[in-house]
């Protein structure tokens, strides 16, 4: 099993969420964050006052998937969050050990 984590444009979650649910995959946690890449922030001009914006308004999706459906939902989510643009975001996969489903007791793949 498998830990996605998608880091992208605010705009896009929408188009992501139905692009997956399209395909089966059920269940995620979205969590609005803030943070900057290469693009390192940028400068607005505000009533004739620049000022820095360091911190640029992401979406951070979670989401947990069988070992065997993790490259279809890397190009599903890849996919659905282009804009081509810089700031597109960045997705991050990791091992997940254990799952235990609180209700039911479920284990692993069958909690997903």
């Amino acid at each position: 099993m498998k830990k996605i984590e998608a880091i992208i444009k605010p705009f896009k979650l929408e188009d992501v969420k139905d692009a997956l649910t399209e395909a089966g995959i059920t269940g995620m946690t979205v969590t609005d964050v803030k943070g900057y890449g290469r693009q390192q922030g940028h400068s607005e001009l505000y009533r004739g006052a620049e000022y820095i914006v360091d911190f640029l308004p992401k979406i951070k999706i979670d989401l947990v998937v069988a070992n065997a459906q993790v490259d279809e939902v890397l190009t599903i989510i890849s996919e659905a969050a282009k804009t081509g643009k810089i700031g597109d975001g960045k997705i991050f996969v990791s091992a997940v050990e254990k799952i235990i489903r609180i209700r039911t007791s479920e284990e692993d793949e069958e909690a997903i």
